[in-house]
């Protein structure tokens, strides 16, 4: 009988912090849940599995474009850590308060590809007025988001830069994040398509065929932090973990820039 009340305590409690807006306690024992960019998920899945072997705690990591991750957790979503592909959205949580202060730290780096089918033929050298158009020989060219998901933002800036964006803005395919735009490529729906250098490595169905100049977007960073009102201490070790010595030599095995 005494254990159906604290159920019953417990449940009411639940209710009204929903209701209120007042973020419920995280539990000691339960996986730190984990908001992250696509384009970390090969890399964050090796580096948790780690975290998980060395300290029996469990990750549970949601991916998606940064743009829809910020917005979930702004709606409520209870992410413990998020972990953004630019320092827009990070930006966007902490002018909204939603960012614990003094966790924020910038993590990785990456660079930005143009990539083809694998058996594709086609060669580019990118630069300023480059025949992106004349590639893509009437298909469509697979990105990200440009108006919300960072791949796609930084994409935009670069061909923007180039002075190309015009000539194809037409024939962009947009996908929802960087990865669903690496399938399309994967998949031969799309002849071209910018992802990070780090998709293109792990998909062996896609070839890169070049690089963008650094200097062409802004630089490509993934700042880490808790969200306001989740913090917990396996959700802090994790964090810390992010930048520890194992964890920053699996990044580097898939291609991130360390900047930690």
């Amino acid at each position: 009988m005494l254990q159906r009340h604290k159920n019953i305590i417990r449940v009411l409690f639940l209710i009204l912090a929903a209701a209120t807006g007042i973020a419920a306690p995280v539990r000691a024992d339960a996986p730190v849940t984990v908001f992250a960019a696509a384009s970390l998920k090969n890399a964050l899945d090796a580096v948790a599995a780690d975290w998980t072997t060395s300290t029996g705690k469990d990750a549970r990591i949601s991916y998606e474009g940064s743009s829809v991750l910020a917005k979930q957790i702004e709606q409520g979503a209870p992410a413990n850590v998020f972990i953004s592909a630019d320092a827009d959205w990070m930006d966007y949580l902490d002018k909204r308060k939603l960012v614990q202060p003094g966790t924020r730290k910038t993590l990785l780096g990456n660079h930005l590809v143009l990539i083809a089918p694998a058996d594709s033929k086609v060669s580019l050298d990118i630069k300023p007025g480059f025949d992106l158009a004349g590639a893509l020989k009437g298909g469509r060219l697979a990105m990200a988001d440009t108006k919300g998901v960072p791949a796609g933002k930084y994409g935009k800036a670069a061909l923007e830069k180039l002075g190309v964006w015009k000539g194809v803005e037409g024939q962009v395919a947009q996908a929802e994040n960087v990865r669903a735009a690496l399938a399309f490529v994967a998949r031969g729906e799309t002849p071209l398509g910018i992802v990070y250098q780090t998709d293109a490595a792990v998909e062996p169905k896609v070839k890169i065929v070049a690089t963008f100049p650094d200097d062409t977007h802004a630089p490509i960073v993934y700042p880490a932090a808790l969200i306001a009102g989740r913090g917990s201490a396996d959700a802090s070790a994790f964090l810390a973990y992010l930048s520890s010595p194992a964890a920053s030599a699996i990044f580097a095995k898939y291609g991130f820039v360390i900047l930690h």
